[in-house]
């Protein structure tokens, strides 16, 4: 559970945090699966985790926020905690319109959060959160004030070089049937190099969106200019540390059946649509998954 913690500890003199959460998951009472609490309780947490081993918090991004109450809370209780936070508003038209995203009326209006540190961590309460929209934002306010920065992604599902339909890579797929993911094979990396990866839809759909983005704001060379697939873009070593495959895809099939009756519940409070069900159902099926599993 604290994979992402002992990564962090790794690299700890070298790398400061920048932790993001979501308006809208906040208004929508999100539970992280893993530890069953909010994400503000979660934002919290990773705050006192990342205190707790000297690690160094840059500040909290709170994206996507149009005046939601329970954003504003969490704002009062970390100003009073003296950590820096900085708002990202809602961009309308984001990652398509390009003219507005690029500009003083879209990553512009950005709360450009100041760092100390060379290499930054974006982390976040959970998938949504944010990370790659406040990755962009931050290198266009730092552009504008003379820094050169890239971007990567330590991203840990899914998992490039494993079968489309493994169950960790449908394990993915079912912590984020809510916000309508699914695994798929780049399309650009058979383009660029004549090879499979296993990527997913929001990635895939966005990678030329952000090749034109890097253009547009990085203005001298940077090594995430020279991106030819969403699959390059990431640091993903998982299935070299797998050495029982068996345990695992059993694991993996537990937590899709966790993702079934959690969302279940979830619909039936009126938290998650239909379709979530629907996509729910086809994952279990491809597994020969029942309820009783």
């Amino acid at each position: 559970a604290n994979n992402k913690l002992q990564l962090l500890l790794s690299l700890k003199k070298e790398v400061g945090v920048i932790y993001c959460v979501s308006a809208k998951q906040l208004a929508q009472g999100k539970i992280r699966g893993d530890f069953g609490v909010g994400y503000d309780v979660a934002t919290f947490k990773a705050i006192e985790d990342l205190k707790s081993f000297g690690l160094t918090l840059e500040g909290v991004v709170i994206n996507r926020f149009e005046g939601e109450k329970e954003a504003e809370s969490l704002i009062r209780q970390l100003k009073k905690m003296k950590i820096k936070v900085a708002i990202r508003k809602e961009i309308k038209g984001y990652p398509q319109d390009l003219e507005l995203v690029v500009s003083k009326g879209g990553f512009g209006l950005d709360e450009y959060l100041p760092v100390k540190k060379k290499l930054i961590v974006v982390w976040g309460a959970g998938p949504g959160s944010g990370k790659l929209s406040t990755c962009l934002g931050q290198i266009y306010n730092e552009e504008k004030r003379g820094e050169n920065s890239g971007y990567a992604k330590f991203e840990t599902f899914p998992v490039w070089d494993l079968p489309l339909k493994h169950p960790v890579n449908l394990a993915y797929e079912a912590a984020t049937a809510d916000l309508g993911d699914y695994v798929l094979i780049d399309p650009w990396h058979i383009k660029a190099y004549g090879k499979k990866a296993v990527n997913y839809n929001r990635d895939v759909d966005s990678f030329p969106v952000l090749k034109k983005i890097f253009a547009q704001i990085l203005t001298r060379d940077n090594f995430s200019k020279g991106y030819k697939s969403p699959t390059d873009m990431g640091v993903n070593r998982l299935s070299s540390g797998m050495i029982d495959m068996e345990k695992i895809s059993e694991a993996s099939k537990y937590e899709i059946c966790f993702y079934w009756f959690r969302y279940r519940e979830e619909f039936r409070r009126g938290l998650t649509k239909k379709i979530t069900l629907t996509k729910m159902k086809k994952i279990m099926d491809e597994l020969k998954i029942n309820e009783s599993f």
